[in-house]
């Protein structure tokens, strides 16, 4: 077992860097088994009770920089911006969910990518097995379904399950432990798996279903109305969530449409919820309320952070940042309950994959770093998006959207009359540049075609994705993609078996770990 101690920490997240930079350990993409240092998923090595409530969170994109750059941040917060001249050195604040007794470093590559999806991450996660970018839980032929341990646990041990994300219900991660499909885009698919499932809890965003060819052109009902008749309680609106009482039975909690992101559905980024909207916290600790009433074999919850996902695909710090402690805050409420039942609760924290490539120190600040600049952002980059597709049509002026960057971000020229307090939120003329250019280009309706655009601004819009970046640097921060990267990912334990996941090994293992632990065949 690997204790909490800071040098066993380090050679854990250490061996699984130096796997994953020196290609020194050769891997065959159609292999399931371990590459690195597995324990095994003999039943026999885990002697003792099985665990009789689990919880499994995913953050999804969130692997060591995710969790790091939120601790550093909290601690600037906390004890102010690093000045060794005034004793103040760099002091992290890090996420709770850190300080659970055993760790692991979790290989996250798929049979067709070492930068791999969520479809297939997922499945390796929830069922074991290594399969294709975008499929869910069927094998490379897409012929051959699999079974995951959430399913499991309900067919064989008769436990409760839940399913909690903060995005859509029937997204990726989420359906990774309930839907068998050859394409993540199959949602309508998704969604009937999701009723034979019979799961007693799911809570989320809206269903992508709803949109969805089957229902759009061949007049199918959507999946929440199919729901309702196959007995599940829709929560849809915060007044029923609220209310919401084991006595209504199997339910599927719908975030209400005015907490929801435009377009996406999927529930507000934290950094634009207002109070009262229902957090990712809020459905965890209502799932555990749900799952336990009348229930004396036991339960599984999934609990999913998608959005730390997509503000990372968006380049966008300090969003991820607050999606990250969202997150955090949803551990801590199974913490709660865990402090009840200590031998009988297993709690795991991992990630899927990372995402944006997101790095702690850039170029342009050298070995330094102002994190405590990024808390000068006041929403994120989806809100701030709606004011800058106004621009065109209000033919607003480069110098009238500085206003808004400024009540926005913080940053201003060095004409501005507060330039002066606050010197170094102040644009340098290269930033300004950036920023002309960004503007310029949204002001003419220009799509990012050319190869350099792509790079640039990675189909994002132009100006919001270059105001996150420089506010990034300057902070000391950087990403160096707008899609997946192939870094293992972090994993925390604590409870009933958490020993089984010390070390460093691959994702598959996580499940096989899971089902040795259970007893589940």
């Amino acid at each position: 077992m690997i204790k909490n101690d800071f040098l066993r920490r380090f050679f854990v997240i250490a061996l699984a860097f130096a796997f994953a930079a020196t290609g020194e350990c050769v891997v065959n993409m159609s292999e399931t088994t371990p590459t690195v240092a597995a324990a095994s998923d003999d039943a026999a090595e885990y002697a003792g009770k099985a665990p009789k409530y689990i919880f499994m969170f995913i953050g999804d994109g969130m692997s060591f920089p995710q969790i790091q750059a939120s601790g550093f941040y909290r601690g600037v917060k906390q004890h102010g911006a690093i000045d060794p001249a005034a004793g103040r050195i760099p002091q992290a604040s890090p996420m709770f969910f850190t300080t659970f007794p055993v760790v692991g470093a979790v290989n996250s590559y798929n049979s067709s990518s070492y930068c791999p999806d969520s479809a297939a991450t997922a499945t390796s996660l929830s069922s074991g097995i290594r399969t294709l970018s975008g499929v869910l839980n069927m094998d490379e032929t897409k012929q051959h379904k699999s079974v995951s341990i959430a399913e499991q646990v309900k067919q064989q041990l008769d436990y409760k399950v839940g399913i909690v994300t903060s995005v859509n219900i029937d997204h990726a991660t989420p359906a990774a432990y309930y839907a068998h499909v050859p394409s993540r885009s199959d949602y309508y698919d998704i969604g009937m798996d999701l009723l034979k499932s019979n799961y007693d809890y799911f809570a989320g965003g809206d269903f992508l279903s709803n949109n969805s060819k089957q229902v759009t052109k061949e007049g199918k009902e959507k999946i929440a109305d199919l729901a309702a008749k196959e007995g599940y309680y829709i929560a849809n609106t915060n007044e029923k969530f609220r209310s919401l009482k084991p006595e209504n039975g199997k339910t599927i909690v719908i975030c209400p449409q005015d907490e929801l992101e435009t377009g996406t559905m999927a529930m507000k980024y934290r950094l634009d919820q207002k109070e009262g909207d229902i957090t990712l916290a809020d459905l965890t600790r209502k799932g555990i309320e749900m799952l336990t009433a009348n229930n004396d074999k036991g339960f599984f919850m999934m609990v999913e952070g998608g959005k730390i996902d997509w503000g990372c695909h968006a380049n966008d710090a300090f969003t991820v940042i607050n999606e990250t402690m969202a997150f955090e805050e949803a551990v801590k409420v199974a913490s709660e309950y865990y402090d009840k039942y200590p031998e009988e609760t297993l709690i795991i924290v991992t990630g899927d994959h990372e995402t944006g490539g997101l790095t702690i120190g850039f170029a342009g600040t050298n070995y330094d770093t102002y994190f405590e600049k990024l808390g000068n952002q006041k929403t994120s980059y989806v809100e701030f998006e709606k004011i800058v597709n106004t621009y065109k049509d209000k033919n607003v002026s480069f110098e009238d959207a500085l206003k808004d960057v400024k009540a926005n971000f913080g940053l201003l020229t060095e004409s501005d009359p507060d330039a002066a307090a606050k010197k170094d939120m102040v644009l340098t003329e290269y930033e300004l540049g950036k920023l002309k250019a960004a503007f310029e280009m949204v002001k003419d309706g220009r799509t990012a075609k050319e190869q350099g655009d792509r790079v640039l601004y990675g189909g994002y819009n132009p100006f919001v994705v270059t105001l996150t970046h420089v506010l990034n640097n300057k902070a000391g921060v950087n990403f160096a993609s707008y899609a997946h990267t192939g870094l293992p990912v972090a994993l925390y334990a604590k409870g009933a078996g958490a020993d089984a996941f010390a070390g460093a090994y691959d994702n598959v293992d996580v499940c096989k770990k899971l089902r040795a632990l259970t007893k589940v065949k």
